[in-house]
């Protein structure tokens, strides 16, 4: 066999291997080579579900991060909802998790698996939704701070924490039903408006803490430059919860509070805001 055949043949064998190569991953974006992680996959640690911070809607004060529209991936347009008001939809959920923990989502925010988020294709960033699993009846508040999935039928990816407490993080995916959590900054003490099915209450009088969590760093002086400028902000409580993910390290979670009183959240939540401090939302524990 002369050298030219051999590499002829060689090279075919490649590319048929290739073709045949699957990945049930999601696809994030089109800038995947950016992983460390070619397939996702769950955390190897186990994930105590009752330490997920419950996700409480406050008044949304936007900027373009996230929210140009149209926008194109993988060919395919797409159009950014002027409002998520009304929103409301079934179908397939997926989730992904430690290939893009400690990355930025798509409004440069930082990915935290540990925390209910989620990705949308047309939802304006942020927005809050309340997820139901279909198939058990379960139902969780989420933060939509992301673009996806990019991938066959799903509607919705949600951070693995999410999945896990909707209870369809072992098998993948999930039949769900989504509707949009609009919040009314000019409402008093329960602070939403909306279907009377989503109302969500801060409790004011003890219980659980709440606090506005602004950002989430893998670098611990990026986590403290944050903090100063809103030290500089508010005389409220600012502080760093860093949390261990084991494989993907330390992620230190910039927070205020806690806060006592319901009615400073949206004024507190638009300052940080307007500041370019990034779009806090609102966090019990």
């Amino acid at each position: 066999m002369t050298f030219f055949k051999f590499m002829s043949l060689l090279l075919a064998v490649i590319t048929l291997a290739a073709c045949g190569s699957t990945s049930t991953s999601p696809v994030k974006n089109e800038n995947s080579g950016r992983y460390s992680i070619n397939q996702d996959r769950a955390p190897t640690r186990n994930v105590d579900l009752s330490a997920v911070p419950e996700i409480i809607p406050v008044p949304i004060a936007r900027t373009r991060a996230g929210n140009r529209s149209p926008y194109t991936v993988l060919g395919k347009s797409y159009t950014v909802m002027s409002t998520e008001a009304g929103y409301s939809e079934r179908g397939v959920a997926s989730w992904y998790g430690e290939k893009f923990h400690g990355h930025k989502t798509s409004n440069g925010e930082v990915f935290d698996m540990y925390v209910a988020s989620a990705a949308h294709k047309s939802l304006p960033i942020p927005s809050f939704l309340k997820v139901t699993n279909l198939d058990n009846n379960r139902s969780i508040v989420v933060r939509v701070n992301d673009r996806g999935p990019f991938h066959g039928d799903r509607l919705v990816d949600l951070s693995y924490a999410a999945a896990a407490k909707l209870g369809y993080a072992d098998r993948g995916t999930a039949r769900v039903q989504l509707d949009s959590i609009t919040v009314n900054a000019g409402v008093g003490r329960n602070g939403l408006a909306g279907a009377q099915s989503d109302r969500v209450q801060v409790d004011s009088n003890g219980g659980a803490r709440t606090y506005l969590q602004v950002g989430a760093f893998s670098q611990r002086s990026a986590a403290e430059a944050v903090s100063q400028e809103l030290r500089n902000l508010t005389d409220r409580p600012v502080f760093i919860r860093s949390v261990d993910t084991v494989n993907n390290g330390v992620m230190h979670r910039v927070r205020i509070g806690p806060l006592l009183d319901t009615n400073e959240i949206p004024r507190l939540s638009r300052r940080v805001a307007a500041a370019n401090l990034g779009s806090p939302y609102t966090v019990t524990e």
